[in-house]
């Protein structure tokens, strides 16, 4: 019953949490409130014992799968020398070099415990990163190079690094060979997994849906399993359970097969990931925040017992931020730098890495749930049963450095990315409006096409004809609006009549919505006198919804104008 009521306690607190965060007149990340809101709640007295295992199948697995369906297939290709860089040799480089660092910073720390504490913190994570911590004028291209490649391999290579230090750690005993093999079995064996699950779940899916079964609660909830069946599969044959989500999403993404399905049911599917994606992150922040006052008091006895002052350990932690800051600044240039390097001799140009461009890149790399995850499952000592060698110091340590990345990030990267050029910015928009210029260019000639074809038989022409071609004309005119419109936005500065037709179209959009309204309270006064049912009701408030949230997004594609 506890853990049903506390479990409810935080699916309030993180409902609440957005909200909290939006009233505050100092712009406060999301991620840090939902944090500071568990520290609050761990000091009135809630607690919660963490169990790793559970909390690795309970959040990571649909999390990954979610990022990984909704990765860009394209920049995925185009940067995945760049990804695997970032992902393997970062990762091991950032473990050794950081180790030997934290062994320099903590000498009474063994080395084998100092690379298991790098090894937890060199894995950069897409959880963590958090959609709060990347600011509007973020680079799209930094986005992608920066936690692209997060699920993919580096969460593997780092716990693989992580497994082996803490076998070093408690044994003494360390074997390379071992360490690959189990890196092959664990990466290989995880992607393969993955892959063969969701592929065959999409196969059984497309044979139900050509026979006309698409329920669409059914669908959502099958899609929202396969991420824990391919997660628990690759555990159970000793496999990365993480690496079997994430080649689970994509391959879910590739096979295509939820883009058959009808309107409902990709609709109904967006909205639950969405949903997913929030109220995980924020359960996970939140948990972050309950266990923050034990592990730092956990954290500062040891310092004391040591006679050293309490300040020192928060800048220990500060010292290791900034390590694997200045590590990941190296490698980002090297790795950035290469790849220009084979840039020109493939294409002839080359563009050398920028510095505010790798500065994004670095603070962007933020650690969050695997890393705290992975260092809480070290074990703890248990009556004569040893626990892993100065445990304590090491979880309070990744907390800290977790919580330092997460608050850099958050606070730096809006005003790293300000001031970009604004082609570097966000191309994305340019690719939207070239791709609406097409599409409108595609059903205005095939309207042509059609008018054309309907004037030729114009001697047999009927009623139902005549309308065709006067609905044909009216739409085509509609769309060429459009098409003219799009055309002047990317020409440049707006002149004055067209600031006038963009605020008539904001001005016909505003009346449209001030209908919709009038149109919803008409809708309820009839229910509540018994006009209508409330089946009617739900079906026309459903339709309203879908017309309000089109309207809502042409106000925002709309440029705006002083």
């Amino acid at each position: 019953m506890h853990d049903v009521i506390v479990g409810l306690i935080l699916l309030f607190v993180a409902a609440i949490s957005s909200l909290f965060s939006r009233l505050l007149p100092v712009p406060i990340p999301l991620p840090l409130w939902q944090i500071a809101l568990g520290v609050v709640g761990s000091v009135a007295g809630l607690h919660v014992v963490l169990n790793p295992d559970m909390f690795m199948l309970l959040f990571i697995p649909p999390l990954l799968f979610r990022d990984a369906f909704r990765m860009p297939t394209r920049e995925f290709g185009q940067l995945r020398g760049i990804i695997f860089a970032l992902a393997v040799p970062m990762v091991v480089g950032t473990t050794i070099l950081c180790g030997y660092a934290v062994h320099w910073l903590i000498p009474v720390l063994a080395l084998p415990a100092c690379f298991a504490l790098a090894a937890v913190l060199s894995p950069t994570d897409a959880v963590a990163r958090g959609r709060a911590c990347w600011g509007p004028s973020v680079p799209r291209t930094i986005v992608h190079r920066c936690w692209t490649a997060n699920p993919c391999l580096n969460d593997a290579s780092g716990l693989v690094c992580f497994r082996f230090a803490a076998v070093a750690a408690v044994t003494g005993a360390f074997s390379l060979r071992g360490a690959l093999a189990t890196f092959g079995l664990l990466s290989l064996g995880g992607i393969a997994i993955g892959i063969l699950v969701c592929y065959a779940a999409a196969r059984l899916d497309r044979m139900l849906l050509r026979r006309g079964y698409d329920d669409p609660p059914t669908q959502v909830t099958f899609m929202l399993l396969l991420p824990f069946a391919a997660y628990l599969l690759a555990e159970l044959v000793g496999c990365s359970g993480i690496l079997a989500a994430v080649a689970g999403g994509m391959t879910a993404k590739l096979t295509g097969v939820l883009q058959e399905t009808q309107i409902t049911t990709r609709l109904q599917a967006r909205t639950t990931w969405d949903m997913v994606g929030f109220v995980f992150n924020s359960i996970i922040f939140l948990l972050l925040g309950l266990q923050l006052p034990d592990l730092a008091g956990n954290g500062i006895a040891l310092v004391r017992q040591a006679g050293r002052s309490p300040w020192l350990l928060l800048l220990v932690i500060v010292a290791i931020h900034l390590a694997m800051c200045v590590l990941r600044f190296a490698g980002l240039w090297i790795i950035l730098a290469v790849a220009a390097w084979r840039a020109r001799h493939e294409r002839g140009a080359m563009h050398w890495p920028g510095l505010r461009t790798v500065l994004v890149g670095t603070v962007a790399g933020v650690r969050g749930a695997v890393t705290l995850a992975a260092v809480l499952s070290l074990p703890q000592a248990v009556g004569d049963v040893p626990g892993f060698p100065d445990r304590d110091l090491l979880v309070t340590l990744a907390t800290g450095v977790i919580l330092v990345s997460l608050l850099a990030a958050s606070l730096t990267l809006p005003w790293l990315a300000r001031g970009m050029p604004a082609g570097q910015v966000d191309p994305q928009a340019r690719e939207v409006d070239w791709a609406r210029l097409v599409l409108l260019r595609t059903m205005i000639r095939a309207m042509r096409d059609e008018q054309a074809a309907l004037t030729a038989r114009a001697k047999i022409r009927d009623e139902a004809g005549e309308t065709r071609i006067e609905i044909i004309a009216r739409l085509m005119q509609e769309y060429e609006n459009r098409l003219g419109q799009l055309q002047r936005d990317g020409d440049g500065a707006a002149s004055a009549a067209q600031v006038g037709s963009i605020r008539r179209m904001r001005l016909e959009l505003a009346i449209r919505l001030t209908n919709l309204r009038a149109s919803r309270i008409e809708l309820r006064n009839l229910r509540a006198a018994q006009y209508v049912n409330d089946e009617t009701e739900s079906l026309l408030q459903q339709e309203m919804d879908y017309e309000e949230q089109v309207l809502r997004n042409r106000a925002r594609t709309l440029p705006r104008v002083a």
